[in-house]
């Protein structure tokens, strides 16, 4: 039976120290603000951080890739939006959008793997079935939605001959 999750996401205010000398959130900034919206997952999931000390359990993050879409400046509200775009039973793709306040289209997109892990190894290990209810339900929210643009891009140039 699937338990009703509301969407998850993650607000906060560009800070000052956050911003470069183009007036600019720094790009470091935007994955902390993406790591903030992945703890908002684990809470949603039920990996609080009691639950992540108790049970002896938390993520690692694996790989991240971001895009930079459109400049954000000091004093900036940003949402971030995070879905669960697959899973296994010990990983987690998930996707990210950030909106400045203002803007209807991302300022940001990304996607990281993370992988459950049982602290005292540490090592890989799957999740509880309790927290795994919760990523199948948050996945199925997405089941209806393409696949965003951003998903599994590489990074590179075409290589070109000289003439």
């Amino acid at each position: 039976m699937q338990v009703p999750i509301p969407p998850v996401e993650y607000r906060d205010v560009v800070r000052r120290e956050w911003v470069d000398y183009n007036g600019h959130l720094r790009d470091a900034f935007y994955m902390l603000l993406f790591s903030y919206a992945s703890d908002a997952l684990l809470d949603a999931i039920g990996l609080d951080d009691v639950q992540r000390t108790a049970r002896h359990r938390s993520v690692y993050t694996l790989e991240a890739h971001i895009s930079y879409l459109h400049e954000v400046k000091e004093g900036a509200s940003v949402r971030v939006a995070v879905g669960v775009l697959a899973h296994d039973r010990k990983r987690l793709h998930v996707g990210f959008e950030m909106f400045a306040e203002g803007r209807s289209d991302p300022v940001a997109a990304g996607e990281q793997m993370l992988l459950h892990v049982d602290t005292l190894g540490p090592r890989a290990a799957p999740f509880d079935e309790d927290v795994l209810e919760r990523v199948r339900t948050l996945a199925s929210a997405r089941t209806s939605l393409p696949i965003p643009w951003y998903v599994g891009r590489v990074i590179g140039l075409t290589a070109k001959t000289d003439s």
